[in-house]
């Protein structure tokens, strides 16, 4: 009624959509009715002066729950009425058995004090839905069991977004002739699980709409609200009020407090016991505090789409993308990201629409958690920029990590740190060196490979004896042509001359290292191939276990190549570093850890980096990992042999918190499913035929599936070609319209998953991938024949 009687020019006619997604106790217990019904009561004691058309509908019920509306006569036929001057009409659907498609509806048309019949707008709506239904008014776990009518939260969550939808049409962004208020009701409490056990704060969460927390007003209404309220806003929530019933405790003075104003507090008048007049006085007396609440809910909406509709400029204006040539991205090509739940993104779109894309660049690499995962780490994350070229900036905390943690220093002091550190050691490793990304984790590596290096080779004594800040020789790597190891400069000096070592990146570049061309792997025309330089001859073979050059272009290296390599390296005391920053973790399949590549390509490194999604990607941490041997070579009697190099974030506790959870979860059979029973592999992610469907499209050149990562490179030759091209511009855009978000590395678009993303999704993915590429190989046709 507030919605509706408030004043507003540009809308001469308004719609009110409450929607109850999951309700029990059934029909007798019917919120979406008791609305509907208390508006028409309270329309006819206090009318509007425009006409009002009000509906209510049941969409599914179960059987018992159905079989009920059917008996009491509220279905199964046309009835027609008159009541409170309201034209009446109700209609029932055929019943089943589980789930049924109830579609029970009702509607009234309440005429306004000053409407007549040649009203010049339609009239005013108030649209009332439940869901789903059941018959036992017990929590909706409890009854969709005992019923046998379970519900998965998909379900759930795509009939709600359909009844968002379906309540939105008509006020489009070309039109300004209606405004639209959707109200959800939750059952039960915020941590109340729904139909399949999952919580509904959980359940509900992808959509993270504003919410309105009903508390308490009893004794022990304080502590049950302030816990409400935490739960929410650990799931990135905005809470706009907290409103509850006056028992007469003043609950609302604490609360205030406790909230430091950041949150209004309504209080309702207490609800009379004497109901003879059917609440209208009650409402009429709660009218001012509904009111309110109503103009706090617009307010932060409106505040809210203004801040998103902001950011694009403030973001061009402000952040310097990293990898991005600002000239080529135009305002109108950032994109909003409003939040992430499990592996999408919440994006925001025009008509101020938030709809979900898949984040298939995994956050560059680093994402791998469910949205189980992030609920157990408890972050909460705020509003998202990201630009064209896939780079965010944002703001993170970490839920439940940071009292008394956050003071802590590595230093000679010792944590809970242990509890990561014994896990990740065992096996070759035995030691373990924290940093915070990749890049530092490698520049680490480099110093304890030239120190080990040295040592083997006995020159070490004497170069300490000499001069310990002399300089009498020129070390260099031995490393693979296309690697890429992060952007710090020692890290750089260790990579092949490309474009991210050219001179305008990296002036003081030198390459100090031999760079070798190694052989790659790929699928090609429905054939895996060994693509082998120019000094070698060519050949063809299928291959298991392939590791992957990342930002080189997701190139496959032939493991048998690298195999061999290590050994030589080892024979010659040279040391060898696995940089798994990108491959560790579950990313190309197995448990690449403890063991790193060695399973993989049945060869042990001295030392190994990791880090991306050894947290999940929920925060930066990273470690170097190394054999006694390598920390021998700093063990001595002068503190100047020692590895003097360190963060000032070392081993944070909220890092080695969130890697725990994450190695655990991932390995975990009851939390993935992927895993494949008594292995330490994940289920083949990526369907076989699929992949072999789209290496023979005539547009791609090579295909790269392994573990969660699915490659294409695109067919293109000269400046279409390489990491500079924006050949698959046009591509990528219509992938981003079928809710799939990509990251292109030139010519070669990527999608990645997390270890625990179900087969299905990936088998949609693919599907929309394979259909977009025919169509652009087709254009590309079409443009060639037009051009000659």
């Amino acid at each position: 009624m507030s919605f509706l009687s408030s004043s507003s020019a540009p809308f001469p006619r308004k719609r009110f959509v409450y929607v109850k997604p999951i309700q029990t106790g059934f029909p007798d217990d019917s919120d979406s009715r008791f609305v509907y019904r208390k508006f028409s009561e309270f329309f006819t004691y206090k009318p509007l002066p425009f006409s009002v058309f009000v509906s209510n509908s049941v969409l599914k019920a179960s059987s018992p729950a159905a079989n009920a509306v059917l008996r009491n006569g509220m279905a199964g036929g046309s009835l027609r009425t008159e009541a409170f001057g309201a034209e009446v009409v109700e209609k029932g659907g055929n019943i089943g058995g589980g789930i049924e498609n109830v579609h029970w509806y009702e509607e009234r048309k309440m005429r306004g004090s000053e409407s007549n019949e040649t009203e010049l707008f339609p009239p005013s709506q108030i649209v009332c839905k439940t869901m789903y239904a059941w018959k036992e008014a017990v929590s909706p776990h409890l009854a969709a069991e005992r019923e046998e009518a379970m519900v998965g939260d998909s379900e759930v969550l795509h009939m709600l977004k359909r009844c968002l939808g379906n309540g939105l049409i008509g006020a489009s962004c070309n039109t300004e002739e209606l405004e639209v208020m959707c109200v959800i009701e939750t059952a039960g409490g915020v941590a109340s699980p729904g139909p399949s056990g999952s919580l509904q704060c959980d359940l509900y969460r992808p959509f993270r709409l504003p919410a309105i927390l009903v508390g308490d007003g009893r004794l022990g209404g304080i502590s049950g609200t302030i816990s409400a309220y935490e739960s929410l806003k650990l799931r990135g929530y905005d809470v706009a009020a907290v409103i509850f019933e006056d028992h007469g405790l003043v609950n609302e003075v604490p609360l205030l407090s406790y909230f430091r104003n950041r949150v209004p507090v309504f209080v309702l008048p207490s609800i009379p016991t004497d109901m003879s007049d059917d609440l209208m006085s009650w409402f009429d007396k709660s009218q001012m505090i509904f009111t309110s609440l109503k103009e706090i809910m617009l307010s932060d909406f409106r505040k809210r789409m203004q801040r998103l509709h902001d950011m694009p400029k403030k973001a061009c204006d402000i952040i310097w993308w990293p990898f991005t040539q600002h000239k080529l991205v135009p305002e109108e090509k950032v994109t909003v990201i409003d939040s992430r739940c499990g592996e999408n993104f919440a994006v925001n779109k025009s008509c101020n629409w938030i709809s979900q894309q898949f984040d298939a660049c995994a956050s560059w690499w680093t994402q791998g958690p469910d949205a189980n995962l992030q609920a157990e780490i408890s972050v909460q994350e705020f509003v998202l920029c990201i630009n064209a070229h896939g780079y965010i900036s944002f703001l993170l905390t970490l839920g439940g990590f940071g009292i008394a943690l956050d003071s802590m220093t590595l230093g000679n002091d010792i944590y809970f740190i242990i509890r990561f550190s014994g896990d990740i050691t065992k096996g070759w490793a035995s030691r373990v060196y924290f940093s915070d990304n990749g890049s530092t984790a490698v520049e680490i590596a480099l110093k304890m490979a030239f120190r080990k290096f040295l040592s083997d080779n006995k020159v070490l004594l004497d170069l300490v004896n000499a001069d310990v800040n002399g300089r009498s020789m020129d070390l260099k790597v031995l490393a693979l042509r296309g690697s890429y190891h992060g952007d710090t400069l020692g890290a750089m000096e260790a990579q092949a001359p490309s474009p991210y070592t050219g001179f305008l990146q990296q002036p003081w570049y030198r390459g100090r290292g031999h760079f070798l061309d190694p052989p790659t792997v790929s699928m090609s025309d429905d054939i895996w191939e060994v693509a082998l330089p120019q000094k070698m001859q060519s050949g063809k073979s299928g291959l298991e276990c392939l590791l992957i050059q990342g930002a080189g272009g997701m190139q496959m290296i032939d493991p048998l190549y690298q195999r061999i390599l290590v050994r030589e390296c080892k024979y010659r005391k040279i040391p060898v570093i696995f940089d798994e920053v990108f491959t560790g973790f579950w990313r190309l399949g197995r448990e690449i850890f403890m063991q790193s590549a060695a399973e993989m390509l049945y060869c042990q490194p001295d030392i190994a980096c990791f880090a991306k999604l050894m947290t999940g990607g929920i925060i930066p941490l990273a470690v170097t990992l190394a054999s006694d041997a390598v920390f021998e070579a700093f063990t001595g009697d002068s503190k100047l042999k020692a590895l003097l190099h360190g963060h000032s974030y070392s081993a944070h506790a909220m890092g080695c918190a969130a890697a725990v959870k994450s190695v655990k979860w991932f390995k975990d059979s009851n939390t993935n499913m992927n895993l494949i029973s008594e292995t330490r592999l994940l289920q083949e992610l990526w369907d076989a035929a699929l992949v072999s469907q789209i290496s023979l499209l005539p547009a791609v050149h090579r295909v790269v599936a392994l573990g969660t990562l699915c490659a294409i490179e695109l067919l293109a030759e000269g400046s279409n070609a390489g990491y500079a091209s924006m050949y698959a511009s046009s591509l990528l855009k219509n992938l981003l319209e079928d809710g799939i978000y990509m990251r292109p590395l030139g010519n070669v678009i990527y999608m990645m998953c997390g270890p625990c993303t179900s087969p299905d999704i990936c088998r949609s993915l693919l599907e929309k991938v394979y259909d977009r590429i025919q169509e652009f190989g087709l254009q590309k046709d079409e443009s060639a024949v037009f051009a000659a």
